[in-house]
């Protein structure tokens, strides 16, 4: 017999991403944001065994299994919920043979993960210092947009023990707390090789910025052109659109 196809709870929305990928998100709880999509463009083609750090919802696996850049993904994720939605976008994407959803906290991933087998790690991780910024009463929200249960030191630490040699750490964070990843990914002999700055418009001052940093790379950044999302308010730059939408304009 066929079996049934993944279904949304009550509680959630079916939601269609880059035009291909189908994803479930609780309609009041933590929702992805674009600078998920952007992370995902800035990675480079090629990767072989990725792991996703707080992987939410499923989507860095999913957009880089679904468009080729990824061949084997991981996505690590604490939260049960969350970790449910992943599996059943996974299984409704038919990309169960690419991508593995573990439940795990990231600040223990050894043994459940084999330490140095990874020639990628991605994270978006929590961004808002527990002590700064309203936290949301949401457990979900707060979980995935406060460090309660890591920091960004912990995903450094967690993607230098996973990766091989010469092996990628890709990430994005808001541009105030850049010299505190430079820091941690030192810390972690993780050397900052390429980043790139995110403006919501052009004359604005960079909000979020992108960094790939490799383990035990050799000193030397490469500081990518501006990316601007919006041409103008409410209309999305050409490039950025075709970041979103990577198979063609919809």
């Amino acid at each position: 017999m066929p079996q049934p196809k993944p279904a949304k709870l009550d509680d959630e929305s079916e939601d269609l991403i880059c035009g291909e990928i189908t994803v479930f998100q609780a309609e009041k709880g933590y929702r992805l944001g674009i600078e998920t999509l952007l992370l995902s463009s800035f990675v480079k083609a090629g990767a072989k065994h990725m792991v996703d750090l707080g992987t939410g919802c499923g989507i860095l696996p999913l957009v880089l299994c679904h468009f080729g850049k990824v061949k084997q993904a991981i996505g690590v994720e604490i939260q049960p919920a969350l970790a449910d939605r992943a599996r059943r976008a996974v299984a409704k994407n038919r990309l169960a043979s690419k991508i593995r959803i573990v439940e795990a906290d990231l600040r223990d991933l050894i043994p459940v993960l084999e330490s140095g087998a990874f020639d990628l790690v991605v994270s978006n991780p929590p961004y808002t210092p527990v002590r700064t910024g309203h936290i949301n009463q949401k457990e979900e929200r707060a979980l995935a947009r406060h460090e309660i249960q890591c920091t960004v030191a912990d995903v450094a630490k967690a993607a230098a023990k996973l990766l091989a040699p010469r092996g990628s750490f890709v990430s994005v964070f808001p541009s105030g707390r850049l010299p505190e990843m430079l820091r941690v990914c030192a810390d972690n002999g993780l050397r900052p090789a390429r980043m790139r700055m995110i403006h919501g418009r052009k004359e604005l001052t960079a909000k979020h910025f992108l960094l790939e940093a490799i383990r035990g790379g050799r000193m030397g950044l490469s500081v990518e052109k501006p990316l601007i999302v919006y041409e103008k308010p409410g209309k999305y730059s050409r490039e950025v659109k075709e970041m979103l939408y990577p198979s063609g304009w919809k």
